[in-house]
């Protein structure tokens, strides 16, 4: 059963909109470079001037073993590995590119990598970071505060604490925007559900229960802006959610414990990690079914990655097995098996194209 409960009206801005927030700020989104894919940015090679000098690098967040473990993707070697905080659970680039932050859950805080060394900065203290997101205008950072279920909007550089939403949402964990930046979708793992909210004016004005048994994971929206993907770790597949109604329309089974939902450069197809049977599911954006599904040899526990600037490769975490895999983006053949530190997460590839960050591994507009 579907209940939707929403808030306020289904209509969106055009991409690109400036509006007037309630405390007199304005609201504005960079327009999406073609209206009709909204990641048109994130080609092979547009890469921003902000981060073109900058080494190409693998970060692993080794949440057991609260180090971050550093990839050479050219040698497929690791390194270096440096501590961060307690139970570090994503690398995430910042909005404006310069910075990378390790989510650092149960050690409440965010320590910065400078991604021109590879190299560890300074540590802030920050109420329980499982995920790291930034609002469309670049305003502010969007903490996920799984534990406290809320989302805390903090300074987008300063990580000073603006305001905080408290979600219906149990076990809130990843999300992703619509297409003009001004409404949020994200997915409640232990409850089963999603929260939309309005960016904007930080106010929770819809829910949407999935189905009885669900888990949703990672949530990542269409290239032409009308579906949002949600994975779901129980139910063993990818949900798809209407946009504009804010309704679940299909449900596409994939493999044991769909967990990471990655687009391949090109906006043609969606990387399915599939965690509890070692697999990767190829989604047609078109078509909306799976068209190929690749098993990594001898099994594995594919969960959260990106792929490559140049689309070549899924670089993802074997959350359970020690390990980061290299996987071919053409044939889905296994190029390397890097042993890292144990529990590795929220891998990050960068520099990535775009010309700025959404947040997570790799939601770049």
């Amino acid at each position: 059963m579907v209940i939707s409960v929403t808030g306020g009206s289904s209509h969106t801005t055009p991409p690109g909109a400036t509006t007037q927030s309630g405390d007199g700020q304005t609201f504005a989104v960079p327009p999406l470079l073609n209206p009709h894919d909204v990641y048109a940015a994130d080609r092979p090679g547009r890469l921003a001037p902000a981060v073109r000098s900058f080494p190409s690098r693998v970060y692993v967040p080794n949440s057991e073993s609260d180090t971050v473990s550093v990839i050479d993707p050219r040698t497929y070697k690791v390194i270096d590995q440096f501590p961060v905080g307690v139970n570090p659970q994503h690398v995430v680039p910042s909005y404006d590119l310069k910075t990378l932050w390790v989510n650092n859950d149960q050690g409440n805080s965010l320590t910065a990598i400078d991604p021109r060394t590879g190299k560890p900065g300074h540590t802030l203290p920050v109420t329980d970071p499982y995920n790291l997101y930034f609002t469309p205008d670049g305003r502010y950072a969007i903490v996920v505060e799984e534990r406290m279920q809320a989302l805390a909007f903090r300074d987008a550089h300063t990580m000073r604490l603006h305001h905080t939403v408290h979600l219906p949402c149990a076990g809130v964990n990843h999300m992703d925007f619509t297409a003009d930046g001004r409404f949020l979708v994200a997915s409640c793992e232990f409850g089963g559900n999603l929260v939309k909210v309005d960016v904007r004016r930080e106010k929770v004005v819809g829910t949407l229960r999935l189905h009885a048994g669900a888990s949703p994971q990672d949530v990542r929206i269409s290239p032409d802006g009308r579906i949002f993907y949600v994975a779901d770790l129980d139910l063993n597949g990818v949900w798809m959610v209407d946009v504009r109604t804010f309704r679940r329309i299909g449900f596409i089974p994939t493999g044991l414990a769909a967990h990471g939902l990655y687009p391949s450069r090109d906006s043609r197809h969606l990387f399915v990690s599939n965690r509890g049977e070692g697999s990767i599911s190829v989604i047609s954006f078109a078509t909306r079914k799976v068209v190929r599904k690749w098993r990594i040899p001898g099994g594995g526990s594919p969960d959260m990655g990106g792929v490559s600037a140049d689309g070549r490769v899924l670089w993802i975490s074997g959350r359970y097995n020690g390990v980061v895999y290299a996987i071919s983006t053409a044939n889905g053949h296994l190029l390397a098996r890097i042993p890292v530190g144990s529990g590795p997460h929220g891998v990050c590839v960068y520099p990535l194209p775009g010309r700025y960050s959404l947040g997570h591994t790799d939601n770049m507009r």
